[in-house]
């Protein structure tokens, strides 16, 4: 069974995220409410938390950068992400920490 926050598309994978900008360092710190939640050290100001956590992701999950598209959720803390050429089970287990 996968995790509410991952949704597998055709394309890859759609990511449901909680976002708590102003940490003391980026991390994932588990589900919240059917969220993954993310803590990114950027602050919330002209776009950085959003290029932070595009970033974040394309590295954990080891795609590039163009792969990561900010779907909903510009300016709030409650983002929708598509990530290309990425397994659903794959995903969550790199970000879940797992095997």
């Amino acid at each position: 069974m996968t995790a509410p926050w991952i949704k597998a598309i055709p394309a890859g994978v759609e990511l449901t995220v909680l976002v708590q900008p102003r940490a003391s360092r980026t991390k994932v710190v588990g589900e919240h409410d059917g969220q993954l939640k993310i803590q990114l050290a950027a602050p919330p100001v002209d776009g950085e938390a959003n290029a932070a956590l595009v970033e974040f992701i394309a590295k954990t999950l080891g795609v590039p950068r163009r792969q990561v598209t900010l779907v909903a959720g510009d300016t709030s803390r409650r983002k929708r992400l598509r990530v290309e050429g990425v397994d659903a089970a794959a995903a969550e287990a790199v970000i879940s920490g797992g095997p």
